[in-house]
């Protein structure tokens, strides 16, 4: 009976324990930026097209970061987006004896940046007139 209940708590304790646990994927899907539409030149190329209305490029790609408007008071849509992707990697080595031991750690770091700018001018009518994007990678 003593050993049943032992068991019953261990298995009750983990099992709490793991409700909270969640994977990279979670956490990273939990992230803000992550919840907006993804802009990339192939959504651009794909859904933008001159003649549209600005519903739906905002359906298209959600709202701008920037609205202008020139002296022909005809706006300018400017989607502005940066990432930045980071990365660690390390390992451990170790071998503890009874009287001594070793230890060996590595690690390595990189950090990638990109943008995306997407420019969609539009006519005085409110539709659009021309579109251009920019995209760099380092």
């Amino acid at each position: 009976m003593k050993r049943t209940t032992i068991v019953l708590s261990t298995l009750a304790a983990a099992s709490f324990l793991m409700i909270g646990c969640k994977s990279v994927q979670d956490n990273q899907n939990d992230l803000r930026s992550t919840q907006e539409r993804n802009i990339t030149v192939g959504v651009v190329q794909k859904e933008i097209r001159k003649g549209m209305s600005g519903a739906e490029v905002t359906e298209a790609l959600g709202s701008p970061n920037i609205v202008t408007k020139d002296e022909n008071e005809n706006e300018t849509w400017v989607y502005d987006k940066i990432a930045t992707e980071a990365s660690y990697s390390s390992s451990q080595n170790s071998l503890f004896l009874i009287l001594g031991g070793f230890s060996n750690q590595s690690g390595a770091a990189s950090t990638t940046q990109r943008t995306l700018t997407v420019v969609i001018k539009y006519d005085e009518k409110g539709r659009v007139a021309s579109y251009s994007y920019r995209q760099s990678k380092f």
